[in-house]
Order: C-alpha cells, then structure tokens, then sequence
C-alpha cells in the first residue's frame, strides 16, 4: 500500500538520546537520515532542534513534502498533537502543544502518534501482513488475515492494533495500551514490570544472586548463549519469564480483536529464549467450576518462525459439508488460528512506513 503514492513525508524517530530525520516518498527512504542529539531539558531548545532537522531533511527534497508524521513518546493528546508530562523528557510537563507549533512553522499538516501504533501499522500495510497472507495465496490456502496485533518488547511494553486496515486508536487514544494489562508473575503490578528491559535485568540479578555486575540485555543474551561468563540459566529465565508475562497480555487482547500476532522492539534479537515460553502459554487451558478445561485461546497457536509452525500454519484447513436436502457442498473451515511471527521489516522501518502511511491515509480520508 503507498508503495507507487510519489508524495514525500517527512518522518522522526524521537528517543531520550537521539532524534532520527527522515522523508519517505513511494514506502521508502528518499533521503539519507540525519541524526541528532535529543534535547530533552529544554522546551525551547527541543522545539528549536525539531525545527532544525526537519528543515535540513526538506532541504534535501526534490519535491514539496506534503505532511509531517512521527512516533513520540506519551502519555499525549496525539489526536490534538499535545505531548504530556513525559517522564524522559521533563521539558513537556504541563501539556506542550508540538503538533500545532510544527504546522504552525511548516504549514504542512501534523501526525503524531506512539510508537507501538505505528509499529503494528507499519507491519500491517507493508510488512508481515502482506507477507502472510502472500504465503497463503501461494499455498493454495483461501484463509486470510486483516487483523493484527503489535507488540514491541524494548525499554516498556507497547503495543497497536490494526483492525481491517485501520488504526485502533480508542476514544481516548489508548487503543492497544498492552503494557498496563495484569501481570500474570505479579498480580498487583502492571504487565510492563515483567515485559521490559529492566525486568530481564531484575530476574537475572535474583537468579544469579552471585552475579553483582550491572549488565546490559545484550550482556544477558550472550551468557545465555554461552558467549559471556555468567549463569546461563538465569539469563535464559530472564527472558522466558519475560515471554510468559506477554503471553498473558497477548490472549486477553486476541480474545477482543482476534487476528495475527507481530513483534519488535529491540529485546525481540532474544526470542529464542522469549517465543518459545510465550507461545506454551498461549496454547495453555483454563478450567471452569466443574473441571472442564478450556483452551485460553479458541484459536490454535502457530510459532510463525518455526518452519514446521510456518508449514502447518499455510495448510488449507477448509472441509466441504452438505447442505441438508439440496445435495450442494459449501466450505466449512471448522479451525480457527493464529500466529506469532516476528517484524519482517524491522522495528524501526516499521514505525516509519507506519507512521508514512498513517499521514497519507488521514489526508485521504479528510479530502
């Protein structure tokens, strides 16, 4: 989708170190990204730095861009462009209205959104979706897929919906926030404490109780692949544990929308160590008062990267059955499935082809 639309957008990807500049044009880079230092302390100072990487990326365009689309941090009013009270960046306590400002300065319309929404759109449009349901036509399969879940497993917990191609973005803006849901290991706290960065560092430390060295996820993986001193065990739980948390997060969410399960974030470079907890607890049954147990899912559960998973997930299921007295067969597909795969773009393609895409399709939508 887009991928022959010849209007340029101008994209950002905003992190507490760095701002990364961009402008995607036909469902590609049109320019070389330019890196800044983020600016975080200062109001005036990160408006001004904004400002100055937009203006240096248009500069480099052969053609007008049409718009301005980027992921940013919340809590935020992203329907109304106002960034809240953001915890890595003070400068935007008490409300700063940055989409206006920005139109104000460009005149160009404004799209901001999360991270976790653009991710999943940006899979949906142009990268896992397409994929799969690609695969199936191939296969000689006639089930498809318009529905999808993404989660990105980094720093927090994010998440975004795509439902028959479009952005679930709730009443409130709060459409796919995953990371607030019950945390399965930890009742009282939030899915996030158990899905982050600092949960696979707090679960290494208990497990490897004589291990006092302040490590990285990147340290973690590699005791757990045997490439750094450690206890291999514990750094394997780390991220198991973490998996299993998700799981518990990514079935109450299916069990509302119902479709395709896509992941990224920077933590998904260890799902040897996540997928393989996380999918046993998304085939796991539950019990009613009399005993009888109930899948957590009505959907049976593929691993999308195992290739045995991947196989058995593009197998046409469909039966033919009678109709009663007429003699005539209809097709009945009497199984119902999905499947976690990881991002076929990479996280960071995926948030900016989505957030390109998202500005195109508003435009669209308000000719």
């Amino acid at each position: 989708m887009y991928e022959n639309d010849s209007r340029a957008v101008l994209t950002l990807d905003a992190g507490g170190t760095n701002f990364v500049f961009s402008a995607i044009a036909g469902g590609r880079e049109i320019v070389e990204p330019l890196r800044l230092d983020a600016v975080t302390d200062d109001v005036q100072r990160c408006l001004d730095l904004l400002v100055e990487g937009f203006r240096t990326v248009q500069s480099g365009l052969d053609k007008s861009p049409v718009a301005i689309s980027f992921a940013f941090p919340g809590p935020a009013d992203y329907e109304r462009g106002v960034i809240g009270d953001l915890p890595n960046f003070p400068c935007f306590r008490g409300g700063v209205a940055l989409g206006p400002y920005l139109e104000e300065v460009f005149a160009l319309p404004v799209y901001i959104n999360n991270d976790g929404n653009l991710f999943a759109y940006g899979e949906a449009l142009c990268g896992i979706l397409p994929k799969v349901n690609s695969a199936l036509e191939q296969a000689g399969s006639t089930r498809r897929y318009r529905n999808l879940l993404g989660v990105t497993l980094g720093t927090g917990f994010g998440g975004g919906v795509v439902l028959g191609g479009k952005l679930l973005r709730g009443d409130n803006g709060c459409g796919g926030d995953v990371w607030l849901m019950r945390n399965v290991h930890h009742p009282a706290l939030i899915a996030e404490e158990s899905v982050s960065i600092r949960s696979v560092r707090r679960v290494y430390r208990e497990k490897a109780s004589q291990d006092g060295r302040e490590l990285t996820p990147k340290d973690i993986f590699d005791i757990a692949e045997g490439k750094l001193e450690g206890d291999p065990y514990a750094a394997r739980t780390a991220f198991s544990l973490l998996g299993t948390a998700a799981a518990e997060a990514v079935v109450h969410a299916l069990d509302i929308m119902d479709g395709l399960v896509v992941i990224g974030g920077g933590l998904s470079g260890a799902s040897k160590y996540i997928l393989p907890s996380m999918v046993e607890a998304m085939r796991s049954t539950r019990r009613t008062f009399s005993g009888t147990k109930v899948p957590c899912l009505q959907m049976e559960v593929f691993d999308l990267t195992d290739p045995e998973g991947w196989d058995a997930f593009l197998r046409d299921d469909t039966d033919l059955v009678a109709i009663p007295g007429s003699g005539r067969m209809v097709p009945y597909r009497a199984g119902k499935r999905t499947g976690v795969a990881l991002s076929s773009l990479g996280t960071g393609r995926a948030v900016a082809l989505g957030a390109y895409a998202y500005a195109l399709s508003e435009m669209d939508a308000n000719k």
